[in-house]
């Protein structure tokens, strides 16, 4: 009977350890979008989740200087119950048992079960625990730079010529592929998409858009019966401002098909502007991020030159149409026609043609083969144009509607050595 208080205190003490487990597990496993969600909510507890994880290193300090204190406080009593039982002459079975269903208790009741749950409704549980976290973070801020103090100091005594990794590349990634497994074919594979995910980094938004003149826009209202007569083939509903042919907004078109409503418009999510030049790594980031699913390309001036989705994003990665000509126009980008001579889409990137021919090309502001012919020309191109440009002799040789170039290629290095 002497025990009962002490086990009702280590009673309590699970739950505050639960509190506080549960707390953490909510928190930190929340997304972007649920810390945006509650910072703009119009209830205080919301707002408060969102200050809390301002700073993270703050919040996670305090609550594992409660949790610890909790748990030492939980087996310090434990230990006092220890000893009433050995001193009343219980067996070393029953001693065995009750250590055994103290540390199962804590384990399961204040940290598996508490953080599962906390997980799977992290943004309703941080909104309730907001407040007494809160007060209990700032009880500890007394503490907290004696707390940080220790902190950099075990880093600097127990680890102190721990370095940072070094930059893995293409080749390293590859390699431990290689080492973790014997079917070449699945390392051909992996190696493949380990390069196309790296490609990312090196990949600017205009090399990977869609461009302008490949886009089907729509100015709202959109009702199904004018959506039905073209559907975009970026997969993508586009709308625009109602005024001008600025892209605004934009809906996947296969979660249409339960939509009932006329006005499509207002199922749409607005639209990420990215610079030309930022990569398609930090665009797919951005994009994640902020759970956007298009991103529109804008030069240097603001104006709109092409889009980018999720789509095209992972048709880069997990497909080997990698060049935009096989992913939007169906058709290879260089397609060999005669000897010494090939066909290109004005779509198709120099850095392409690059790696094709291996050689070294000149420099240039223009990343396309279209680009070439008008920086030469200095004017869009026609059938008929010709150009010459480093070791290539081009040749516009068809201009559909509305479509990209086609252009005759051949080597000016090897036209002479033939003569």
């Amino acid at each position: 009977m002497d025990s009962v208080p002490l086990l009702g205190a280590m009673t309590i003490l699970i739950g505050f350890s639960a509190f506080f487990s549960a707390s953490e597990a909510a928190l930190f496993s929340l997304r972007a979008a649920d810390r945006n969600a509650l910072r703009g909510s119009s209830r205080r507890s919301s707002r408060l989740a969102a200050q809390l994880l301002d700073d993270p290193d703050r919040l996670l300090t305090a609550v594992l200087f409660w949790n610890l204190l909790v748990n030492i406080v939980y087996f310090a009593l434990a230990s006092l119950i220890g000893f009433k039982l050995d001193a009343s002459g219980v067996g070393k079975s029953t001693l065995l048992v009750f250590t055994v269903g103290i540390l199962l208790a804590i384990i399961f009741l204040s940290e598996m079960m508490p953080k599962s749950f906390a997980v799977m409704k992290a943004r309703r549980l941080s909104t309730f625990v907001s407040i007494p976290l809160s007060l209990a973070v700032r009880a500890v801020d007394p503490l907290m730079p004696a707390l940080r103090v220790i902190n950099l100091l075990s880093r600097r005594l127990i680890w102190p010529s721990f370095q940072e990794e070094s930059y893995l590349d293409v080749n390293d990634l590859a390699r431990a592929i290689e080492l973790s497994t014997d079917r070449v074919e699945l390392n051909v594979h992996e190696r493949d998409l380990l390069r196309n995910v790296v490609s990312l980094s090196d990949l600017r938004a205009d090399e990977c858009m869609r461009p302008r003149s490949q886009l089907m826009t729509f100015r709202p209202p959109v009702v199904w019966d004018r959506l039905r007569l073209k559907l975009p083939p970026s997969g993508y509903l586009l709308v625009t401002e109602s005024d001008s042919d600025e892209i605004v907004s934009a809906v996947e078109l296969r979660s249409l098909s339960e939509i009932k409503s006329d006005h499509l418009e207002y199922h749409a999510k607005a639209v990420l502007y990215v610079p030309w030049c930022a990569t398609v790594a930090d665009i797919l980031q951005r994009l994640e991020s902020r759970e956007r699913d298009v991103a529109v390309v804008v030069n240097e001036l603001g104006d709109t030159i092409g889009v980018l989705t999720r789509k095209d994003i992972l048709d880069v990665v997990f497909t080997d149409r990698t060049s935009r000509s096989e992913r939007l126009l169906k058709r290879e980008p260089i397609h060999p026609i005669g000897e010494s001579l090939w066909q290109v889409t004005g779509m198709t990137n120099l850095r392409v043609l690059e790696e094709f021919f291996e050689i070294d090309l000149p420099e240039t502001q223009a990343i396309t083969v279209a680009g070439i012919m008008q920086e030469n020309l200095q004017r869009l191109p026609e059938v008929g144009d010709e150009c010459e440009w480093g070791s290539f002799h081009f040749e516009v040789v068809e201009l559909p509607p509305g479509d990209q170039i086609v252009v005759n290629l051949s080597r000016v290095d090897q036209m002479e050595d033939d003569s």
